[in-house]
């Protein structure tokens, strides 16, 4: 059950990020296009395109803890025995864990202290741009568990493209 959650998040987390793209290319290309044809830039696009980029980076560094895309530095694991290298691995799935539920608690806590601010241009709640940072730190320790659990058993993660 927690492998069938794990990888229905990190699929939406994916998706997300690939319309987050989406839409902030269109936001850009709309800016662009208004502020050299029409010589009336839209004031909102920057601040849309800002906010859209933060979310769609965040959902996409979550799931790249779970699908293993992200940047990783294996020379030294490369050169330890197998055992070894599984305590490595756990120690760094630990350390990431740690971060996520870090990343979580002060995303939370942006979040509230910010929501009484308003965008300006966007009429948002300056608390939105913070909310990714919450959610994307759960994801990256609820991933990093996984990693932990599963790789305990001497098994590994099934990335979504297997």
């Amino acid at each position: 059950m927690f492998d069938t959650f794990s990888r229905a998040a990190s699929r939406v987390a994916l998706m997300f990020s690939a319309f987050g793209l989406i839409a902030m290319t269109l936001i850009i290309c709309w800016q662009v296009f208004a502020r050299y044809v029409l010589h009336a830039a839209p004031a909102w696009t920057e601040q849309a395109a800002l906010l859209l980029m933060l979310w769609f980076i965040l959902f996409a560094a979550a799931a790249g803890v779970r699908e293993g895309f992200h940047i990783q530095l294996t020379l030294l694991q490369d050169s330890l025995s197998p055992k070894r290298r599984l305590r490595l691995r756990q120690a760094c799935h630990f350390l990431v864990f740690v971060f996520g539920v870090l990343m979580t608690y002060g995303g939370l806590g942006l979040t509230v202290e910010t929501w009484s601010h308003t965008i300006p241009t966007l009429g948002l709640s300056r608390g939105v741009g913070y909310i990714p940072v919450f959610l994307a730190g759960l994801l990256i320790a609820v991933f990093a568990l996984e990693h932990l659990i599963v790789e305990s058993k001497g098994r590994e993660v099934k990335p979504l493209w297997n």
